[in-house]
């Protein structure tokens, strides 16, 4: 049985980051006779071991479940004091309250106009919307989402885990609002459908235990399902266009995200 290839830490120098950013890439088996791939990035590459995604993706193309894709992980910026990740990550038009992801905007810089032509003239890839995709995992989820949300022409579906869609304009104490100040929700109510956009989101029972608003269902389910009434708003519709998946028990952790990647890749790339 021929298996995915998995090659690790490489590097690109990126001038909108004015870093070198570190990514993994997983080529499908058979690589050299394929053309016109279809390319899932991922943020937190760094977690690539942690996720099983090797493992995930050999154990799928052994049972012939999915189509033959290439798997670019992108590792998060550990440096800093905080990480760097907390500015890199985030939604590109607006910073949250603590000027989170002020950096949102560079990084989706780094995305559209330096690592999506390189991926395509590196790769056997395709360069259609249909064929390219974006996940991450909390606030790497948040950040794939506004990725996806804002680049329809790039990117086609999403898939987030546990996203962080608490992000928000105001702290509690400064009169802070659900309906009004939490970002993302808000970037979706003022934007429009695109025809194609599907999106994939997982939360576990156990992500958090926060639930400011007392109504029996913690924070992280609130916020995702918030988020969903607002795509079905634009008009997008449950179970063709959007896809939610609960996990009983489920944590905010790459074990729990790890369970839930082949669910995830069967939906985003089953024969």
């Amino acid at each position: 049985m021929q298996k995915v290839t998995l090659i690790k830490n490489q590097k690109f120098q990126s001038k909108f980051l004015n870093r070198e950013v570190i990514y993994d890439v997983v080529l499908p088996p058979n690589y050299e006779k394929l053309t016109n791939l279809k390319v899932l990035y991922m943020n937190d590459g760094q977690d690539f071991d942690q996720l099983k995604i090797e493992q995930t993706l050999n154990n799928l193309s052994a049972e012939s479940k999915i189509q033959p894709l290439v798997f670019v992980g992108l590792h998060a910026n550990e440096s800093g004091t905080p990480p760097l990740r907390l500015h890199e990550y985030g939604t590109a038009s607006l910073s949250d309250y603590k000027n989170r992801g002020n950096l949102a905007g560079a990084y989706q810089s780094f995305i559209i106009s330096e690592l999506f032509p390189f991926v395509i003239s590196n790769y056997k890839v395709s360069n259609l919307n249909i064929d390219n995709y974006f996940c991450g995992f909390s606030l790497g989820g948040l950040s794939a989402m506004d990725l996806v949300w804002g680049n329809p022409y790039y990117f086609s579906k999403v898939g987030v885990f546990s996203g962080s869609f608490w992000w928000r304009m105001k702290a509690y104490e400064d009169g802070y609002d659900d309906y009004n100040d939490r970002i993302m929700q808000v970037l979706v109510r003022e934007g429009s459908l695109k025809k194609g956009q599907k999106f994939w989101f997982e939360c576990g029972t156990n992500d958090e235990q926060d639930d400011r608003n007392k109504n029996g269902i913690i924070d992280s389910i609130d916020d995702t399902l918030d988020l969903i009434k607002e795509l079905e708003a634009k008009g997008y519709e449950r179970g063709k266009d959007i896809v939610y998946v609960e996990i009983e028990g489920g944590e905010h952790n790459t074990k729990t995200w790890s369970e839930a990647m082949p669910i995830f890749l069967k939906w985003l790339f089953e024969k």
